[in-house]
C-alpha cells in the first residue's frame, strides 16, 4: 500500500499505523485491518456518512495504538487492549477528528454491553472472542447504566456500529482496500 498524497496528515497516519500494525490478530479469525475494513464497508452499504464510516473503520483504532506503544492500556488476554474504545476515541480528539466520530468510537463497546443486557439471545450470537472481552468490559449493563445510554444522542448508529462489528470477521476476503 503506498502513501495517497492527498490524504490529510492525520489520516496518513493511521493508514501508516494499519500498514503497521494491522495485519496483528486479537483473537478473532480476521487481522485488524480486514475487520476494520469490512465494518467501514457494511457502513458505507447501509448508506451512512462519511463521518460514522470513518467511525466505523476506526472503531478498533485504539488496540493500534496499545500495540505501537503510544497509549498505555492493560491486556485482555489475548484479545487485545482493555479501555480500547476510550484509547481510540482520545486518540481521534488529539488528532483533530470530530466530536461525533471520537464518540462512536468510544460507544462501540457500550453498545455491546447494552444489547446483551436489553437482548439476552444477543449474546449467544457473539463470537468466542467478543464474549470474552465482554467479561473484561464489564458484562452486560444494568437497568441504569441501559437507561443513561438509551438517552445518548447516538444511540441508534452506536447500535448499527456494534452489529457491524460482529459481522466484520469474514475470512477469506478479497485484501482490503484501505485507500477507497
Amino acid at each position: 500500500m503506498q502513501s495517497v498524497p492527498s490524504l490529510a496528515p492525520e489520516v496518513q497516519e493511521i493508514f501508516t499505523l494499519y500498514e503497521k500494525y494491522g495485519h496483528e490478530v486479537y483473537g478473532e479469525d480476521v487481522t485488524q485491518l480486514e475487520h476494520a475494513v469490512q465494518s467501514a464497508q457494511l457502513a458505507e452499504r447501509e448508506g451512512y456518512d462519511n463521518e460514522v464510516i470513518l467511525a466505523a473503520l476506526f472503531h478498533d483504532i485504539g488496540h493500534i495504538c496499545a500495540i505501537q506503544g503510544d497509549k498505555p492500556g492493560g491486556k485482555m488476554g489475548e484479545y487485545g487492549t482493555m479501555s480500547h474504545d476510550k484509547i481510540g476515541g482520545a486518540y481521534l480528539r488529539e488528532k483533530g477528528f470530530p466530536e461525533r466520530m471520537a464518540c462512536l468510537v468510544e460507544n462501540h463497546v457500550q453498545a455491546k454491553r447494552y444489547l446483551t443486557f436489553k437482548e439476552p439471545a444477543y449474546c449467544e450470537k457473539l463470537s468466542e472472542a467478543s464474549k470474552k472481552t465482554l467479561e473484561y468490559q464489564g458484562g452486560p449493563m444494568d437497568a441504569e447504566e441501559a437507561h443513561a445510554f438509551e438517552s445518548d444522542p447516538l444511540f441508534q448508529v452506536s447500535l448499527r456500529m456494534r452489529h457491524w462489528d460482529e459481522e466484520a470477521k469474514e475470512n477469506d476476503m478479497p485484501e482490503p482496500d484501505l485507500q477507497h
